[in-house]
C-alpha cells in the first residue's frame, strides 16, 4: 500500500506537568504545526515518552489530538509493543478512536527473528484497517528489519510503509529497492532525510520539525521539485540545529528546544532527565543560529 502519507510528519513530544498531560500546551503544538505546514503528527512515539505513560494519560492524550486536529492534520498513533497482543490491542483502540493510521515499532527486548517480525507485523495488520507503518530502530529494540524482510511485510494488504532509523544507508537502498511501488519509505534519521528522500522515500517523520516545521518542509518541497542544489542548501543550515537536537537521547534535547521557543513542555520523565547546562548553551546557540525566535 502506498500512498497514505507523505511530505513531513513530525514526531511529537507529549508535554507533562505536575497533574499529568499537559492539553492546553499540547493544542498549541498542535497549531504551531499545521502553521509550519506539516503534514502529519505522530504521537505517542519514541519521542512522545509513552512508555513512562499511564493508559489512561494515553488514551486522553490520542482522544485530544484527534478532536484537535479535526481532519486539518492526520494523526498516526505510536502503538507498538514487545508484546503482540498488546501491539493488536493499542492499534485497535487508535483506530476506534479516530486515528489516521498507526506506527508500530518492532518488538524491543525480545529479540525476535525475522520470522518473528513478519508474523508481528501480520497480527497488527490483520487487527485493523488504517495504514500501519512498520518502524525500524535496531539502536533502541535490538533488532533489524533486514531489506527482505520488509519486501515480504510489504505484501500486506495495509501496511503502508517502513520508518527506517537504523543509520545504515546501504541497507535503506536495498529496502527501497525491494519496497517500491509495494509500500512507502519513511526518514526516521534528520541527519539523512534529504538521501533518503533523494532514493524515493515519500516522507519525513522528524523530530527537529517540532520546532522547525517550515524550514524541514521546505527542504522536503525543494527535494521534491527537483532542486537539489537548493535542497542541499537547506539541508547544509538546518544539520547543526538537527545535531544540536540530539545531544542527549531523544527527546531530553527537543523537549528543552520547545522551552526555549516559548512553549511550556515541561521536562522529560524519569528515568531520563533535563537537559546538561553545557548542551543547553549549545542547543540554544543553535537554534538562535537557525534564526528561530527564543525566549532566553
Amino acid at each position: 500500500m502506498t500512498g497514505c502519507f507523505d511530505g513531513i510528519i513530525t514526531a511529537m513530544i507529549t508535554p507533562f506537568n505536575e497533574n499529568g498531560v499537559n492539553l492546553e500546551e499540547f493544542g498549541k503544538m498542535i497549531e504551531y504545526q499545521i502553521e509550519g505546514g506539516t503534514d502529519a503528527l505522530v504521537i505517542l512515539g519514541t519521542t512522545g515518552e509513552p512508555a513512562t505513560m499511564t493508559e489512561s494519560e494515553k488514551t486522553e492524550t490520542i482522544k485530544y489530538a484527534v478532536e484537535k486536529a479535526r481532519g486539518r492534520i492526520k494523526i498516526i498513533v505510536g502503538t507498538g509493543s514487545n508484546d503482540t497482543a498488546k501491539a493488536v490491542a493499542a492499534s485497535l483502540k487508535a483506530q476506534q478512536m479516530g486515528a489516521d493510521g498507526v506506527l508500530a515499532v518492532t518488538p524491543y527486548y525480545n529479540k525476535c527473528t525475522q520470522t518473528g517480525l513478519y508474523e508481528y507485523y501480520k497480527a497488527i495488520c490483520s487487527a485493523v484497517t488504517i495504514p500501519v507503518i512498520a518502524y525500524n530502530v535496531p539502536s533502541r529494540t535490538a533488532v533489524n528489519i533486514l531489506p527482505e524482510t520488509a519486501e515480504k511485510i510489504a505484501m500486506l494488504p495495509n501496511m503502508a510503509g517502513i520508518k527506517e532509523a537504523s543509520g545504515n544507508m546501504a541497507q535503506v537502498c536495498e529496502t527501497m529497492r525491494r519496497i517500491r511501488g509495494k509500500m512507502d519509505l519513511f526518514s526516521g534519521e534528520d541527519f539523512l532525510n534529504l538521501p533518503m528522500l533523494a532514493i524515493g522515500g515519500a516522507g519525513l517523520i522528524s523530530v527537529t520539525s517540532n520546532i522547525a516545521p517550515a524550514l524541514v518542509k521546505k527542504m522536503y518541497n525543494l527535494v521534491k521539485e527537483n532542486k537539489l542544489d537548493q535542497a542541499n542548501a537547506v539541508q547544509d543550515f538546518l544539520l547543526p540545529l538537527e545535531d544540536a537536537c540530539f545531544l542527549e537521547v531523544n527527546p531530553i534535547p527537543i523537549k528543552a528546544a520547545y522551552n526555549m521557543i516559548g512553549f511550556n513542555a515541561g521536562v522529560p520523565r524519569s528515568p531520563l532527565t533535563e537537559l546538561e547546562e553545557k548542551n543547553k548553551q549549545i542547543l540554544l546557540e543553535k537554534i538562535k543560529a537557525a534564526g528561530l525566535k527564543t525566549y532566553d
